[in-house]
């Protein structure tokens, strides 16, 4: 089973993500400024996520060095899923209603939204 990850998880794995491996005094440092973070907070969310299987780290001396173990691809996939079940029933169809009406999309949503149904019509023409 993948980990859920929390709002504050996702911030903590996207600077993992981007940058790995780091120790907890660069995350502090790489995060003060957009989050505010102490120390303390980000080791008991690294403790957290180990727990869950999220990262991993490896001694290096008197640090720690932190990695991704959770794949960012493998979690947006998951929370995306996640998402469409709880807000819209799991319905692709409803949500793309609700982003018409509230005219969201830009023009450039567009053409990727058609490049990618049309990816998905070549995938299953093809099976």
């Amino acid at each position: 089973m993948r980990p859920e990850l929390s709002d504050g998880e996702w911030i903590l794995m996207k600077e993992l993500w981007e940058s790995s491996p780091m120790t907890i005094t660069q995350l502090t440092a790489a995060m003060k400024d957009t989050t505010g973070w102490t120390k303390h907070t980000i080791i008991s969310m690294l403790s957290r996520m180990e727990a869950k299987g999220a990262v991993r780290y490896e001694s290096n001396g008197r640090a720690k060095l932190y990695f991704p173990v959770l794949r960012q691809e493998d979690a947006i996939r998951r929370e995306t899923s996640h998402f469409l079940d709880k807000v819209f029933d799991g319905r692709l169809g409803v949500m793309l209603n609700a982003m018409v009406d509230s005219r969201s999309l830009t023009p450039e949503d567009l053409e990727e939204l058609a490049a990618i149904l049309e990816k998905a019509k070549e995938e299953t023409d093809h099976d």
